[in-house]
């Protein structure tokens, strides 16, 4: 989760500090749980986002070969760009997905319709290591159908050698003529809207149709400044400086400062959401044992840092913020004091209808 003032304005300066000191390495796993090979053979389908988990690149870990190895059971790693994407493919019902990690509102979606499984923690013997804060959270308020994955606040990316250091620390940025066809937007109506939502202070879960027309409006406008709209495409635009300013989540943008040192970063003064993805097993799983072995094990300390790590998000779980040794150990971009918090709002799943509304609006924006 992430956001803000004096935060804002320490943040440029501090960055070559913070982001410095990545690359923990694990030669040996030290596993807190026994693991056994009894569901060898059978296949895990896991759904998750792109660039979502350490995957071994430089010495670090590769976590689904790593569980492979450890119980024998092959895991079919798919991955999905927005939250809208991830629900038309479950709702669809082509694939059988074990384990999916949506964001809050859309866990919040899933259990009222009915697709997710109860989730059997007494057999997720890490469970404890989850932070009491990220429990009984809104989405999931007794913690049934979620286990807690990342934590994570959106903001603004820019290049400081393509901007310069003077960029107003606002949405209003996307707008702004000085970037023009240099800016980017998000491709997902939620966060897009947000964008819009935040400038003109409307609460991002408002049920009048005239605030979303309004945002609408706004979008439309900004348009014609734009690049292109973008999810996982950021990366490539944003490391090689084809793009200069966009919107996207604090945890990404440390991994792409890893690319290039020339990012920057800041929390929106208007504010911005806040979000927490969460582990679920869909009700059509048909590994759901297998499942909850693979929630384990994402939960051990070593794997949990390895994925902190790599992905740079905020983690829930308590052998990763207390590690002295986590790169982003204390990191403030990451981990900000209360006081230094950004204003900031969850999403919520929206009634049917207003949902269907936005969608509309946002199909308009796109051809607009």
């Amino acid at each position: 989760m992430k956001k803000y003032i004096a935060l804002v304005c320490a943040l440029a300066v501090a960055l070559s500090v913070l982001l410095t000191g990545c690359g923990y390495e694990y030669k040996d796993l030290e596993l807190r749980a026994e693991y056994d090979k009894s569901l060898e053979g059978t296949t895990l389908t896991v759904y998750n986002w792109g660039e979502y988990i350490s995957r071994g690149e430089d010495d670090t870990v590769d976590v689904n070969k790593e569980f492979e190895k450890y119980t024998g059971i092959k895991v079919d790693y798919l991955t999905f760009d927005s939250n809208e994407i991830m629900y038309s493919q479950l709702a669809g019902g082509g694939i059988n997905y074990d384990i999916i990690i949506p964001s809050d509102y859309m866990i919040e979606r899933l259990i009222k319709e009915d697709m997710l499984q109860t989730i059997d923690t007494s057999k997720i013997s890490n469970y404890d290591l989850i932070a009491d804060e990220y429990k009984k959270l809104f989405f999931d308020p007794e913690d049934q159908y979620s286990v807690p994955y990342n934590v994570g606040l959106v903001g603004i990316i820019y290049n400081e050698k393509l901007t310069g250091s003077d960029i107003e620390h606002s949405w209003k940025v996307l707008w702004d003529e000085k970037y023009k066809d240099m800016a980017l937007n998000f491709n997902n109506p939620r966060d897009a809207f947000m964008t819009a939502q935040m400038i003109l202070g409307q609460d991002v879960n408002t049920l009048n149709k005239a605030d979303w027309d309004a945002a609408a409006d706004l979008l439309k406008e900004g348009k014609a400044n734009l690049q292109s709209y973008v999810m996982d495409e950021i990366y490539g635009k944003m490391e090689t400086g084809e793009a200069s300013v966009a919107p996207y989540y604090a945890g990404d943008y440390l991994t792409m400062y890893d690319t290039n040192e020339d990012l920057r970063f800041f929390y929106p003064e208007e504010g911005t959401n806040i979000f927490v993805d969460s582990i679920c097993i869909p009700k059509n799983a048909k590994n759901y044992e297998a499942a909850l072995m693979y929630i384990n094990f994402l939960l051990e300390p070593d794997i949990a840092t390895a994925n902190a790590e790599y992905i740079g998000y905020a983690s829930p779980n308590t052998a990763v913020i207390n590690n002295e040794d986590y790169c982003y150990y204390q990191n403030e971009i990451l981990y900000p004091d209360e006081a230094d918090l950004p204003k900031v709002q969850y999403y919520h799943d929206i009634d049917e209808e207003i949902r269907t509304y936005y969608e509309t609006l946002w199909s308009e924006v796109k051809l607009y």
